[in-house]
């Protein structure tokens, strides 16, 4: 099992920032792949960003590109996505998700264990 919690939502306003983190415990992370999700109001849940195992592994929705990074650090079992230049359509529910392989992975079924959620909405 792993077990996931999220930190770092809120409301802003739009062009600016916000710093999402991911704390994962119950079994090492070097063992599996971390990304983000979001799900907004009425739509599905879909990818945002996604960090696998090894650094440099790293994959974004064209969406997000040059807007967010996700990072992570092994040593510590976070991972984080920082947001800048934010939009009004970025607001929804945002998710951390632990896919239980070495690679990335853009769909929601192929996460096995996911976080409460975190709330991050911009204002226009």
């Amino acid at each position: 099992q792993v077990q996931l919690v999220e930190s770092g939502g809120g409301l802003v306003q739009a062009g600016g920032s916000l710093r999402l983190s991911c704390a994962a415990s119950g079994r090492p992370s070097s063992i599996y792949s971390m990304g983000w999700f979001r799900q907004a109001p009425g739509k599905e849940r879909e990818f945002v960003a996604a960090h696998g195992r090894i650094s440099g592994n790293i994959l974004y929705a064209d969406s997000v590109k040059g807007r967010f990074t996700i990072s992570r650090d092994n040593s510590k079992n976070t991972v984080t996505l920082q947001m800048n230049s934010l939009k009004s359509e970025d607001t929804a529910v945002y998710y951390c998700a632990v896919r239980m392989a070495m690679s990335i992975a853009t769909a929601p079924h192929q996460y096995q264990y996911w976080g409460q959620g975190t709330q991050v909405t911009v204002s226009s």
